[in-house]
């Protein structure tokens, strides 16, 4: 595809993509075919190679950029507002509720395993999610001494890099046993980590 595209087009683009989603969730990334993604979407092959000349891979790059950034809109408004406790709460269940509905399947992981991370822009895909997910949970911890709630002192960046690394090895956890217990465990330890270090009981 070349030059920009008309809103029209971002439209028809966007709504290819999402249904293109749908459809590696419900068959899987390896069983799903560029057929039935135009059944999906109603696109016939000329548009769909118009939108994404270079085919399939092309597409699933798209889509896994789609899925990332459904990572963290799940996630919203409350990993955008972590400036209580009772925000970093609320925060907290969200994201046990999200993994326990994906279950032991990651459309994400799914699509990297298939596109390859030496695809051009996947590993750039997964290095901006983890740059704007730990970004927010600066901000969130920010935001906590700011209003006092935490030493000013506190080494606020090392704290988000360990809360997501925890969650990320929770998630890891999930997706090979199925059983959410080590994420509920990673999440509440850290959220009372920060808690005592702000001279609260948990």
């Amino acid at each position: 595809m070349r030059g920009e595209l008309t809103a029209k087009g971002k439209a028809t683009r966007g709504r290819i993509v999402e249904g293109a989603a749908a459809v590696l969730r419900e068959q899987g990334v390896a069983s799903a075919t560029l057929d039935d993604i135009m059944a999906r979407t109603s696109t016939s092959k000329s548009q769909l190679f118009h939108y994404f000349p270079a085919g399939k891979d092309e597409l699933l790059v798209a889509v896994a950029q789609f899925e990332a950034d459904q990572v963290l809109a799940d996630q919203q408004p409350y990993l955008g507002r972590l400036d209580s406790w009772e925000a970093w709460e609320r925060w907290r269940t969200v994201v046990i509720e999200r993994y326990e509905t994906q279950g032991d399947e990651c459309p994400l992981g799914s699509l990297f395993l298939q596109i390859g991370r030496t695809t051009p822009g996947t590993r750039a895909i997964v290095i901006e999610l983890m740059r704007q997910w730990q970004g927010s949970l600066t901000a969130g911890i920010r935001a906590l001494q700011a209003t006092g709630r935490l030493p000013s002192g506190l080494d606020v960046d090392r704290r988000a890099a360990a809360l997501l690394t925890a969650i990320q090895g929770g998630v890891s956890i999930l997706l090979s046993t199925g059983r959410s217990a080590h994420l509920r465990a990673a999440l509440d330890q850290g959220i009372a980590d920060l808690r005592r270090e702000g001279g609260e009981a948990a």
